[in-house]
């Protein structure tokens, strides 16, 4: 068994004026392909080509680097554009997914500016996260490709509902070293309906 880039859901242009088409076709196409086939090579001839990405993740740290970080990039970059969608069909948070937020944040606005604040002044390459963890809401943020998923005392674990990429590949065609810039438009085409949904299931865990 080997894992497969999932197919795009949208036209690479449909992200316009936040993540221009270029950068997300080389984002994809470069960047998360490559991560998908280093991680089908490593693995390849070894008893994890039958397990889940979830599991291999959660052994990453006993593992080398390359199924630690190639692991993380294809899990990542998954989550990443399935929590994307087309700022023309962008919609707030539900009532309900508002309340939950609110209820752990103190407000959603209070949420944005303490996430942004978290993705800005995160150093280098990584991600930021909002995740599940003991059935509450937190922002925490990894280095290089790791993921609140991996049981290696990185100081951010839970179950990921949401990601933010904030490896320079993810905005530096458009924004150059305007990363704030690019969290800002992040919020503009976030698919607030599949992050309700991966808090719901993440509850259920």
């Amino acid at each position: 068994m080997s894992f497969k880039l999932p197919k795009f859901p949208y036209l690479y242009k449909d992200f316009e004026p936040y993540i221009d088409r270029k950068t997300i076709d080389i984002h994809y196409n470069k960047h998360h392909a490559a991560y998908t086939n280093n991680l089908n090579k490593a693995i390849s001839n070894t008893t994890m080509m039958n397990f889940s990405i979830e599991k291999i993740l959660k052994r990453a740290h006993v593992e080398s680097s390359i199924i630690r970080n190639n692991a993380g990039g294809f899990y990542n970059h998954n989550l990443f554009w399935e929590i994307l969608i087309p700022h023309t069909e962008y919609i707030h948070p539900s009532t309900y997914f508002n309340k939950i937020i609110q209820e752990n944040f103190s407000s959603f606005d209070f949420f944005i500016d303490n996430f942004s604040k978290v993705a800005a002044n995160h150093f280098g390459s990584g991600w930021v996260w909002l995740c599940v963890k003991e059935k509450k809401l937190t922002i925490c943020s990894t280095t290089n490709q790791d993921n609140p998923l991996m049981l290696c005392g990185i100081g951010c674990e839970g179950i990921p509902i949401l990601g933010l990429d904030v490896w320079e590949h993810a905005y530096y065609l458009q924004y150059q070293n305007r990363r704030l810039d690019y969290i800002s438009s992040f919020w503009n085409i976030v698919n607030w309906i599949k992050v309700e949904k991966n808090y719901k299931t993440a509850m259920k865990m």
